[in-house]
């Protein structure tokens, strides 16, 4: 853009021409901020079809601006709407140093502030994005939002694909103005592989104005979209096609409506005065032309036609990357502020969206079901097997060789091999079968039934070996009888002990249920 031919041609159909009564265009964003900002000096009106600088949004410096174009920044409430719909939490920035870039990214913090969307990481580069790339993977960073031109792009993907940040654990999202085919045109100035940047660039979501409405509703000037669309084309021909046409024939009608607007004020507040009265000092027309533009409110080829602070409500398009080509999957109106989701249009690399964060799940380790079924089935057959005993032992206590054997103590060592296996119940109990509070007391629990199993077995067994050393080391083989009674006060001492043991342990140092963590480890 020529900034001073621009601004010499304004300033001359000033000086020169006749009075304008508004300013109808302004395609490059400094020459029409500087008339812009000028414009309230001759109260003229100016409406803009293709500036979409977010710098122009500021009332204060630019109270006489209108366009009919969204602006850079109304993709970000459409953004909003995406990140909620797939609930996604967390996000990342990757901003080009450029002013166009930055202030979107900045508008985009504001919008996200407040919505319980965390920005995990910031990231911005002028040339390599290399290194912003490996930062936003080193933070975990998921889901995208990126924020740069067509030959940047390129290299982000390039890097991306270098870093595996693809597939079905990313989402990228930047912005959808791109040219077709528009990664051909820079492939060369990287150091990718063709393929390796279409593998890395594959399920992307490019966000971007629409250029004209898919709705087929007859607009302000009775033809549908479509039908003007046929006819814009019919009557271009071979000439070059600009995406903002359908923002400039729907400026022309906002035009209309506004003097329209402002002749029926004029006709029923002031018979005397008229619209072509207005001159670059008339305050008072200038004024009432401001207000009728604010009350713009139709349905243009473009959508629904309405300003908010001078800034159009418009529709923003999402599309997804899909097998090389471009491919429409939403749209967000501003107006209602709906997303609508094609159905079934979006494909993402894995079953679902992806996730925008490494979900840490706490597991707790267990002891395998199938195991503990056949230690307790095996457990079962061995106090079976012991009740056997007991009852064979008791049954036949006065026959000669099973009273020689003192069945008292077989008794004793069958009910502490039972209180052992009752204790592999317990043990197999851990933290997915009993509470926190009875998991504490079960430690204890089985603690004193194994303990007290073993040494009454052991006890019993060390007691009947006891009573055979003792007699046969009587080398003058005198009679000597050591009766069941003494033997029973050699297990009992042995019990003692324990008991004292346990008893201050319980007192002095009781188990406690601690967690114990372990390396993360990838979900099978």
């Amino acid at each position: 853009c020529d900034n001073a031919k621009g601004l010499k041609a304004f300033y001359d159909a000033i000086k020169y021409g006749p009075n304008h009564l508004m300013v109808f265009g302004g395609v490059c964003a400094t020459v029409t901020s500087i008339i812009a900002e000028s414009l309230k000096g001759w109260n003229l009106v100016q409406l803009s079809f293709a500036a979409t600088t977010p710098e122009l949004a500021d009332k204060k410096k630019y109270p006489y601006f209108f366009r009919t174009v969204p602006s850079d920044n109304a993709v970000n409430p459409a953004i909003l709407k995406l990140l909620k719909h797939y609930k996604w939490k967390r996000v990342g920035t990757l901003t080009q140093d450029v002013q166009r870039f930055s202030e979107v990214r900045n508008d985009l913090t504001g919008v996200l502030y407040g919505e319980d969307i965390e920005i995990s990481d910031t990231e911005s580069f002028s040339n390599d994005p290399c290194t912003s790339v490996k930062k936003l993977k080193g933070n975990d960073v998921r889901i995208i939002l990126g924020q740069f031109d067509e030959e940047m792009a390129v290299k982000v993907f390039c890097c991306a694909y270098d870093e595996d940040m693809y597939g079905s654990k990313y989402q990228w999202i930047i912005p959808g103005w791109y040219e077709n085919l528009w990664w051909e045109s820079w492939i060369n100035s990287s150091q990718c592989l063709s393929k390796n940047l279409l593998t890395a660039m594959e399920g992307y979501i490019g966000v971007d104005f629409e250029p004209l409405s898919s709705k087929k509703t007859k607009t302000i000037s009775g033809r549908t979209p479509q039908q003007y669309e046929k006819e814009y084309n019919d009557k271009r021909g071979d000439g070059q096609s600009s995406k903002f046409h359908g923002y400039a024939y729907d400026g022309i009608w906002v035009i209309a409506k506004t003097l329209q607007r402002a002749m029926k004020y004029l006709n029923s507040t002031n018979k005397h005065q008229k619209i072509e009265d207005f001159n670059y000092t008339n305050h008072k027309l200038g004024k009432i032309f401001l207000d009728a533009m604010n009350e713009t409110n139709f349905i243009g080829v473009t959508g629904q036609v309405v300003f908010r602070n001078g800034e159009r409500m418009g529709t923003i398009k999402f599309t997804q990357f899909q097998e090389r080509k471009e491919v429409k999957v939403g749209e967000y109106n501003a107006v209602a502020d709906e997303l609508e989701i094609m159905n079934n249009s979006i494909r993402f690399q894995g079953l679902e969206p992806p996730k925008d964060k490494t979900i840490i799940q706490e597991e707790l380790r267990k002891i395998s079901l199938p195991l503990y079924s056949i230690l307790s089935a095996l457990t079962i057959l061995g106090m079976i097997m012991a009740s056997a005993f007991l009852f064979f032992n008791i049954k036949n206590r006065n026959q000669k060789l099973i009273k020689m054997s003192s069945p008292y103590m077989n008794n004793l060592i069958i009910l502490g091999g039972m209180l052992s296996y009752a204790s592999i119940f317990l043990f197999g109990l851990d933290g997915s079968f009993v509470s926190e509070k009875t998991f504490e007391t079960l430690c204890t629990v089985r603690t004193w039934i194994l303990t007290v199993g073993y040494t009454t077995a052991f006890g019993a067994m060390f007691a009947k070996t006891w009573r055979v050393h003792a007699i046969f080391k009587n080398v003058k083989m005198k009679k000597k009888i050591i009766k069941d009674q003494k033997l029973l006060v050699i297990v009992g001492g042995m019990l003692l002990i324990d008991l004292c043991i346990l008893i201050c342990w319980q007192v002095v140092d009781p188990l406690r249920r601690t967690v114990e963590k372990y390396n993360m480890e990838v979900c099978p």
